[in-house]
């Protein structure tokens, strides 16, 4: 019996532990979605004013939607947590109030023996019908033992009458906290609706035309294809490079053993051939996956990565191959990762940034100026430019990341 007893105080204790290490991780969550709802807000709003098309403005929403929807969900989460820490309160609660029970009882019944006994008289008469001085000792030491045992039970009723006092201004507390939650996420919960009732507004909006809204898609979709292959030739033309690098490096290294065939081989490989400081270089980015920090110091990701359907028009697909991130107006594009600048393009009216890290690529597109040369070594979060506004006034970044020539989805290896 007593083992499953031990148990459920330790399953008790590390439910506790764990409870508050929860809150306290919740908390900072969903100060971090609040501030993403502000950033998506402002946003918002900022396109309000500039959007001539309402496309952007419903995958804004959209993106503000689900960020009230992961702040009701962590609402929630914290109030579970707060249940399941008043329980454990009021688990503590009744055990110390049976215990404070006992106490008083055992209390009351040794006072009650020692009225009786009050006598000095009776005292006497116990240690002077001793049969001998040791046991006269023994009944005196007996003597001093009850009564200090009645002080140390004294004080015991006392410490736990002062826990369960605490206990009782920690529950009240905690109920209190409850409520305001409860309150916290009734409001929330308010908003949410607002906010679908204006999606479900701007989607009709939408719905009155959508030839336009087609038409405008196919053509930034061949737009978007047209760079795509642009930045596909620089990607090949980095990767011929490095790999020129790389061959003419092995020649000199071993200009005995290096063959013709050898040089040609890796000259012509489609991937780059890492020599051993460059598998570093790309081991070192591959293991800071979900870690890098934004192209941009503020921005939301208003297109995410690869086919995905119209955010009204399910039968239509939209391509990217990285994300685009809205941001402000003339704002500064920085590297995400240390590495060589490999190429700097021109495309259009646009800059296109490719920087090298082993066999990686992370390519910025859509600069209006650039402060970085060709063959520059960078730093982590190196300004490599300013974003260029479009005639409507939205400044939106294009990044990308490709392992050689290959695309991968930029928004898993962000840090979020």
């Amino acid at each position: 019996m007593r083992q499953p007893i031990f148990t459920f105080f330790l399953l008790m204790v590390s439910a506790v532990g764990m409870a508050q290490l929860t809150q306290d991780e919740l908390e900072q969550r969903k100060a971090k979605i609040q501030e993403e709802i502000i950033e998506k807000e402002r946003m918002l709003q900022e396109v309000r004013s500039k959007e001539k098309s309402v496309t952007k403005l419903l995958a804004l929403q959209k993106e503000k939607i689900g960020l009230k929807e992961k702040l009701i969900n962590t609402t929630n989460k914290q109030a579970r947590v707060l249940n399941d820490n008043m329980y454990l309160n009021q688990l503590e609660i009744n055990k110390l109030k049976k215990e404070l029970e006992l106490l008083k009882k055992d209390y009351a019944d040794m006072v009650l023996k020692s009225y009786k006994s009050r006598s000095q008289h009776s005292r006497a008469m116990f240690l002077l019908s001793s049969e001998n001085f040791t046991q006269a000792y023994k009944r005196l030491q007996y003597m001093k033992q009850y009564s200090s045992y009645r002080k140390m039970q004294g004080q015991e009723i006392k410490d736990k009458s002062n826990a369960l006092v605490n206990h009782y201004t920690t529950l009240t507390k905690q109920k209190e906290e409850k409520d305001k939650l409860l309150a916290e996420q009734q409001k929330q919960r308010e908003d949410l609706e607002k906010e679908r009732q204006e999606q479900e507004k701007i989607a009709n909006s939408l719905k009155k035309d959508k030839k336009q809204i087609a038409a405008e898609i196919k053509k930034k979709q061949q737009e978007s294809r047209k760079i795509d292959a642009q930045i596909q030739k620089l990607l090949r033309e980095a990767i011929a490079e490095a790999n020129r690098k790389a061959a003419a490096a092995k020649a000199k290294a071993n200009p005995k053993t290096t063959t013709v065939a050898e040089t040609k081989k890796i000259e012509s490989s489609a991937k780059i051939v890492l020599t051993p400081e460059g598998k570093i270089i790309a081991d070192n980015f591959k293991s800071n996956k979900g870690h890098l920090p934004w192209p941009v110091e503020r921005g939301v990701i208003t297109l995410g990565f690869g086919d995905q359907p119209h955010p009204v028009y399910k039968s239509i697909m939209v391509h990217n191959s990285g994300v685009d991130i809205t941001t402000d107006t003339n704002a500064s594009v920085r590297a995400v990762f240390k590495g060589e600048v490999s190429q700097i393009q021109r495309i259009g009216n646009k800059f296109a940034v490719l920087i090298k890290h082993g066999d990686y690529f992370t390519i910025y597109h859509n600069l209006a100026t650039v402060t970085v040369s060709e063959g520059d070594n960078i730093s982590a979060k190196q300004t490599l430019g300013k974003v260029k506004a479009d005639a409507d006034g939205k400044a939106v970044v294009r990044f990308m990341i490709s392992q050689n020539a290959t695309y991968i989805n930029p928004t898993l290896w962000l840090n979020r």
